[in-house]
């Protein structure tokens, strides 16, 4: 069984022209931490996905600021309108290719995030707060994973 966590951003500015450049707000900065704070407490990340968006690097960036995982890739497929089932056939298969990592986050956004956890708990498709963590419990033979919980900041 793998761990898989899946977070959205902490609070970014309003919506503007340019929608991937939008930043952190200081209410987002500090949410990110906190919940950067509570994955260090909880888990061991050895590996993250993180959308190219500003506002899921700079919540990456707190988060990593608590540990650094041994993988860290910039993923394209995991931007507000990436296809769910796109990201998660790479997520598999990354998964597959480094049977070393356990725990495995993804920072991205509404909607993907819920569509990431639908798809590998079908049936479940929770809505996420800024920077709110999905836990789920991944079994890499079948495919499907188990939600666990929702951590809020």
């Amino acid at each position: 069984m793998k761990t898989i966590l899946i977070m959205r951003h902490g609070e970014a500015q309003a919506m503007q022209a340019d929608d991937a450049s939008r930043a952190l707000t200081q209410l987002g900065l500090k949410q990110a931490k906190d919940m950067g704070q509570w994955l260090e407490q909880h888990f061991k990340i050895d590996a993250a996905l993180v959308s190219p968006y500003t506002r899921a690097q700079q919540t990456a960036e707190q988060v990593f600021s608590f540990q650094s995982p041994q993988f860290v890739e910039t993923c394209a497929d995991i931007v507000p309108s990436g296809s769910a089932n796109t990201a998660t056939d790479y997520l598999e298969t990354l998964i597959s290719m480094h049977p070393e990592h356990q725990t495995w986050l993804l920072v991205a956004h509404m909607p993907i995030v819920s569509y990431l956890v639908d798809c590998l708990c079908p049936d479940t498709m929770p809505i996420f707060s800024t920077a709110a963590v999905a836990v789920l419990e991944y079994n890499e033979e079948t495919g499907r994973a188990e939600f666990i919980s929702m951590q809020l900041p």
